[in-house]
């Protein structure tokens, strides 16, 4: 009994010491999350570790639904401290942080981001309307006042004045918050310039969704994964293609793809700032309150993210792609940072 009694004790002792070490858990901190958002996140990683003389923080591009995954798994060093987005937390994701314990949770507005139609420097010259890229892009379209499956192959067949190429667009994948905005501000704001369509989504909103939200699977919009790079140097060799990412991927490869306009507007940091681009977004990163200060340098990297230095305008995720903000919003978003104020439960 005796010796039974020894080995529970030494049991105990183990699982304690592997709770601890799982709260604790990391020598550096990790964010994980959006692809639009990675390349910031990542600079902001390199200067955090070259001013400090710290660990650089292991930064992951999974996609926003992918990142707030993995980051409301629960709390400890076996889950990101830092969810990255480009999109707000659905309700759905914080209460599944909060079935997993993870429970206090910072939202940081980063800045803004417009998410980019384009095709090879080369190519046609594309002026789209947002009801073009719902008659493009959505698996179902209504003709006749009833829903149909997809039947336009070529641009000029939804758009005088729009290229006869075959309709062919790559963009990310469905864990994808640029997907998920994409979405939302394009093939549905598209899809609700029809009054018919507007009319049954006041009525059916869900029933409006699972007919316009899935995105055609006959080769008309593509897959591509979470490395918006990826999509870039496809377009360049798929000659009539257009690829959907974020602005930040247009500012640094401007050499080799262009954007089309979207009503009349072309993507660029005023109008992006100003929201006069339609396809206009927010980026965040979201923080776990219970890790600050267990995690070393969290608050740390974190400071640094919400500086002048980084976000300010003429800072250096400027100079990366990223769309400033106001310095009012971004003082008050350090505010939040420094106080550790816990967001609210998202309302959609």
């Amino acid at each position: 009994m005796k010796k039974l009694l020894a080995l529970a004790g030494v049991a105990a002792l183990a699982l304690t010491a592997g709770q601890a070490q799982s709260q604790a858990g990391r020598d550096q901190v990790w964010a994980a999350g959006s692809s639009t958002v990675f390349p910031f996140a990542t600079r902001v990683a390199e200067n955090y570790a070259r001013k400090s003389g710290k660990k650089a923080p292991k930064v992951e591009s999974l996609g926003t639904g992918g990142g707030i995954k993995a980051f409301c798994g629960g709390m400890g060093g076996s889950f990101p401290d830092i969810a990255t987005a480009s999109r707000p937390m659905k309700k759905s994701e914080y209460d599944m942080c909060a079935s997993k314990g993870v429970k206090d949770i910072i939202q940081l507005k980063i800045g803004n981001d417009g998410i980019v139609v384009a095709t090879d420097k080369d190519g046609s010259d594309y002026n789209l309307k947002l009801e073009h890229l719902h008659q493009a892009l959505s698996a179902n379209v209504m003709r006749s006042g009833a829903w149909v499956k997809n039947p336009y192959v070529t641009w000029d067949q939804i758009g005088a004045g729009l290229p006869g190429n075959r309709i062919v667009v790559y963009g990310p994948p469905p864990t994808s918050g640029t997907r998920d905005a994409f979405v939302e501000m394009g093939v549905e704001g598209g899809a609700r310039k029809y009054p018919v369509i507007d009319e049954f989504r006041s009525n059916n909103e869900a029933g409006f969704k699972a007919k316009v939200d899935p995105l055609r699977g006959d080769g008309g919009w593509i897959d591509a994964g979470e490395n918006d790079n990826a999509i870039v140097q496809t377009l360049t060799r798929t000659p009539g293609a257009l690829g959907v990412f974020g602005y930040s991927f247009l500012e640094e490869n401007g050499d080799k793809v262009k954007a089309a306009a979207i009503n009349g507007v072309k993507p660029t940091a005023s109008t992006i700032s100003d929201g006069s681009y339609p396809l206009s977004r927010s980026l965040f990163i979201y923080v776990k309150k219970g890790m600050i200060g267990v995690t070393p340098g969290l608050k740390e990297y974190v400071d640094e993210f919400m500086s002048d230095a980084a976000a300010g305008r003429g800072g250096y995720l400027q100079a990366r792609g990223l769309i400033p903000l106001t310095p009012g919003q971004l003082a008050a978003q350090r505010g939040t940072a420094a106080q550790a104020s816990v967001m609210t439960r998202p309302t959609a």
